[in-house]
C-alpha cells in the first residue's frame, strides 16, 4: 500500500460518529440561538436539541456503556476505544447542556416575555392571586393523580421509570427526632405539563399570558402530600436508562411477542444520565447517586426547567403566529393535476415526487384507489414508520376485505416505533393481509409499492418508491423524493423484492434496482470507482450525493482516492460526517454541507457525472454500515430527463443555500457560510415557491384548455 493510499484508512482522517453526531445537535442549537430566525420556531429547535439528546443517551450512549461493560476495547473508526469515547461524550455533552440552558434563560424566556408570554420559573414567584388559582388548580386537578411515596424500612426505593420527571424530597417528622427521610412523587404524564394562569394586564394595556409547568405547583403543594412531615428540600428530577435492546431473533419463537416483551424491560434498563435541579441539596442528590447507581459524570446539574422537549408544546400555543415562520402547505402534483386516473396518469410518463413542497396525497392515493380498483389483483408494501391514525394502513385493510392479494411488510424492529407497529400489524392481519415481520437479522428500510393490474394488454405492473417513509404525518415535515412509475424491468425487480422478503429466493441479477445488503455496497463502490478513473484519463467527473449520515470507511477511502485523482465532490450530509472535508492532499476536492432549516432533509440523491452522460439515483439508504451491510434498502434510477433536470436544480439550489447551510471544517466542526456581497439563498424557501409556481402554471394551463373547448350544440332539424 502507498502512503498516499495508507492516507486514506488512516483513523485521524475519519471523524468519530458519536462526536459528529453531537455537532449535528450543536447546529440544530445554533438554530436557536440564531436571532434571525423567528422566536417560536427557535422554541422549536432548543426542544428539538433535548429530545435529540434524550435518545442519543437512551441508544448510543447507552450502547457504548455496554461495551465497556463487557470488556470491549475495539478501536472505531477514528481509532478510539468506548471507554475514550464516553470521556470526550460526557465533556461534549455537559458543554452542549451548557449552551442549551443559556440560550433558555438568556434569550428565550426573556424574549418570550417581552412578546407577552411569561413562564413563572419557580412557584415562590407567583402573585397572591396566581398563588391561589395554582392552589385551587392542585387540589382539583393534580391531587387525585398524584402517588406520594415514602422510603423507610418497610417500603424500598421505588423504580423509577425511564424519561419520567420526578419530585425528591427530604422530610422530617414533626413530632419525633432530627431523622431526615426521603420521599418522592412522579409528576404526571397524563396531565398538561403547561398550566396556565390568569393573564394580567399592565398600566398601558398590554396583555400577558401567564404559564407555570406542572412541576412547580406539585413543588408548592408537597406539604398537602406528606402531612405529617416537615418538608426540608424537594427537587425535581429526571433520569435516563438503556433503551438500546438486542434481540436473539434465532432464539424468538414469535417475534411479535418477544419485542413486546422487550419494551416493558425498556423503562428498566441501567441508569445512564441523571438530571436535576442545579444547587440541589448535597445528602438529597448524594441518595438519589447511590440508589440509581449513576456515575458522578453522567449527573447534569440543570439551572432551569428540566426536559426542555416542553417547548414543543409551547411552540403550539395559539395566537403567536406572528412569530412562526408562517406554515406551508404542499403544493399539488402538477403531473396529477387532472380528471384522469392514478394508473392512466403513471402510464403517460415517470412522475417524481417532492415531499413536502408537493403533496404526499398520490402516494396515499395509489394505494386507495389500489384498494378499490376492481382490475388490481395484489397490493404489497413495505411499512417502517407510519402516522398514528394511517390512511395507507385503511386502504391496505380495505383492500384485503375487497378480496385483493395483499401482502405487508411490517417491520417491527423500527426503533421506538415498535409499539406502534405491532399494533398495525395485527389489525393488517385481523383484515385479512399477509403480514411479514421483516427478516432475521436485517431491518427492511426500503420504500417500495407495488400494485399488480390487469389490463387490456396484459398485466402491468405499477411501483411507487421512496426515500422517506410512508407516513402522512411527516411527510409535511420531511424533505423527500419518490418516484412513480410502471416501467417493466423496474416492476420485474419489485416482484424480486417482495419475493426476497416474504420467502428465501434472490434473483440471479437486478435489472435496474440495487438492493441492500448484497448489492447495494458494491454499486456504489464501482460508481465511485468510475468516477476516480475517468477523473484519471481526463475526463469529466463528477460527484454529488445527499444524505442523512456518511460513516461507512470503505465509501470514505473511495471519496478520498476519488478526491486525490481530481473529481469534484459535494455533498449534503444533514447529520453524522465522519469523513474530513478540505484536507491537503486528502480531501481538498471534497465540499460537506448541512442544512438545518424549517423542514428535516431526508432525502438520498446521489449523481455521478459519468463523463457528461449523468446517471441520477435515489433511495432508502445512507452511507453508512448498517444501511449497506445489515438493512434491506433499495436505491433506484431516474430516468426521463425532465425529472433528471428538476433534481439537478433542487441539488443546485441545496449548494447553493448560504442561509440555513453549515459548511464542515476539515477539523470536524461546522461553520455558517459567509453571506457577505453575495445573494441570499435558502434553498427550502426557494423549493416552496418552485412548487407553488409549477403549481399555479399547471392550474392556469388546465382551465386555457377547459376555455378553449366550446361547446357547440347540435342543431335541432326538426
Amino acid at each position: 500500500m502507498s502512503e498516499k493510499e495508507a492516507r486514506f484508512t488512516d483513523p485521524s482522517n475519519y471523524v468519530n460518529r458519536e462526536l459528529s453526531w453531537l455537532e449535528f445537535d450543536y447546529r440544530v442549537l445554533q438554530e436557536a440561538r440564531d436571532r434571525q430566525t423567528p422566536l417560536f420556531d427557535r422554541l422549536k429547535f432548543l426542544s428539538i436539541t433535548a429530545s435529540n439528546l434524550d435518545e442519543f443517551f437512551m441508544v448510543r450512549v447507552a450502547s457504548l456503556k455496554d461495551m465497556v461493560h463487557a470488556g470491549y476495547t475495539k478501536r472505531d473508526i477514528a481509532g478510539m476505544t468506548p471507554a475514550e469515547q464516553l470521556e470526550q461524550i460526557s465533556k461534549k455533552t455537559h458543554e452542549l447542556v451548557t449552551q442549551q440552558y443559556s440560550t433558555y434563560n438568556r434569550s428565550l424566556i426573556p424574549e418570550l416575555k417581552a412578546n407577552g408570554l411569561k413562564l413563572v420559573e419557580r412557584h415562590e414567584k407567583l402573585t397572591e392571586e396566581q398563588g391561589e388559582f395554582a392552589d385551587r388548580y392542585f387540589k382539583e386537578e393534580i391531587y387525585p393523580v398524584l402517588t406520594p411515596m415514602a422510603v423507610d424500612s418497610s417500603r424500598p426505593f421505588p423504580l423509577v421509570r425511564n424519561k419520567s420527571l420526578n419530585i425528591a424530597a427530604l422530610l422530617k417528622k414533626k413530632k419525633g427526632d432530627d431523622e431526615l427521610e426521603f420521599a418522592m412523587v412522579q409528576v404526571p404524564s397524563v396531565l398538561p405539563r403547561m398550566i396556565f394562569l390568569p393573564d394580567t394586564v399592565d398600566e398601558d394595556g398590554n396583555l400577558t399570558k401567564n404559564v407555570i409547568l406542572l412541576e412547580e405547583v406539585i413543588e408548592r403543594n408537597m406539604k398537602q402530600l406528606f402531612l405529617n412531615y416537615d418538608i426540608l428540600t424537594s427537587h425535581p428530577f429526571r433520569i435516563m436508562r438503556n433503551a438500546d435492546f438486542s434481540l436473539d431473533e434465532e432464539e424468538a419463537v414469535d417475534l411479535l411477542e418477544e419485542i413486546e416483551k422487550q419494551l416493558k424491560r425498556r423503562q428498566w434498563g441501567e441508569v445512564i444520565r441523571l438530571e436535576i435541579e442545579e444547587k440541589a441539596d448535597k445528602r438529597l442528590l448524594s441518595i438519589l447517586k447511590k440508589e440509581l447507581m449513576v456515575n458522578q459524570e453522567d449527573i447534569f446539574e440543570i439551572p432551569g426547567a428540566l426536559d426542555l422537549t416542553f417547548l414543543m408544546k409551547m411552540y403550539g400555543i395559539e395566537g403567536y403566529d406572528h412569530l412562526k415562520t408562517p406554515r406551508y402547505i404542499p403544493q399539488p402534483v402538477p403531473a396529477f393535476m387532472n380528471d384522469d386516473d392514478i394508473f392512466t396518469n403513471i402510464r403517460k410518463g415517470d412522475i417524481l415526487l417532492m415531499h413536502p413542497y408537493e403533496s404526499f396525497d398520490p402516494v396515499v392515493d395509489f394505494v386507495r384507489s389500489a384498494a378499490k380498483d376492481p382490475d388490481v389483483l395484489a397490493i404489497k408494501q413495505t411499512l417502517y414508520r407510519v402516522s398514528g391514525n394511517s390512511p395507507i394502513i385503511a386502504a391496505l385493510a380495505a383492500a384485503a376485505e375487497n378480496g385483493k392479494q395483499v401482502s405487508v411488510l411490517v417491520e417491527l424492529k423500527a426503533r421506538f416505533d415498535e409499539e406502534n407497529n405491532i399494533l398495525w400489524a395485527k389489525k393488517l392481519e385481523k383484515a385479512g393481509c399477509h403480514v411479514i415481520y421483516g427478516l432475521v437479522g436485517l431491518k427492511t428500510h426500503s420504500k417500495i409499492t407495488l400494485v399488480v393490474r390487469r389490463e387490456e394488454d396484459g398485466i402491468r405492473r405499477y411501483v411507487h418508491l421512496g426515500t422517506g417513509n410512508y407516513n402522512d404525518s411527516t411527510a409535511k415535515l420531511y424533505t423527500d423524493c419518490g418516484l412513480m412509475t410502471c416501467h417493466p424491468l423496474i416492476g420485474e425487480d419489485a416482484t424480486a423484492v417482495f419475493n426476497m422478503l416474504s420467502g428465501y429466493s434472490e434473483p440471479l441479477n437486478w435489472n435496474m434496482l440495487s438492493v441492500a445488503p448484497l448489492w447495494l455496497r458494491n454499486s456504489f463502490l464501482r460508481l465511485i470507482k468510475r468516477e476516480t478513473q475517468y477523473a484519471k484519463e481526463g475526463k469529466s467527473a463528477s460527484i454529488i450525493a445527499k444524505m442523512n449520515s456518511l460513516c461507512d470507511k470503505e465509501i470514505i477511502a473511495a471519496l478520498y482516492e476519488a478526491s486525490c485523482a481530481g473529481v469534484k465532490i459535494r455533498l449534503v450530509v444533514r447529520g453524522i460526517c465522519c469523513l474530513r472535508a478540505g484536507v491537503s492532499g486528502l480531501s481538498e476536492n471534497i465540499e460537506v454541507r448541512s442544512i438545518i432549516g424549517e423542514f428535516l432533509e431526508h432525502a438520498r440523491i446521489f449523481i455521478f457525472e459519468n463523463d457528461g452522460s449523468d446517471e441520477i439515483y435515489m433511495g432508502s439508504a445512507d452511507w453508512m454500515p448498517r444501511n449497506l451491510d445489515r438493512r434491506v434498502e433499495i436505491m433506484f434510477p431516474v430516468i426521463r430527463e425532465e425529472l433528471k433536470e428538476r433534481i439537478r436544480h433542487y441539488m443546485e439550489l441545496e449548494l447553493m443555500d448560504n442561509q440555513k447551510a453549515h459548511l464542515l471544517k476539515p477539523d470536524g466542526t461546522y461553520e455558517k457560510p459567509d453571506r457577505r456581497g453575495k445573494h441570499l439563498v435558502n434553498s427550502q424557501s426557494a423549493l416552496c415557491e418552485l412548487a407553488i409556481e409549477a403549481a399555479k402554471t399547471e392550474k392556469r394551463k388546465n382551465e386555457g384548455e377547459a376555455s378553449s373547448r366550446v361547446f357547440i350544440p347540435v342543431e335541432n332539424h326538426s
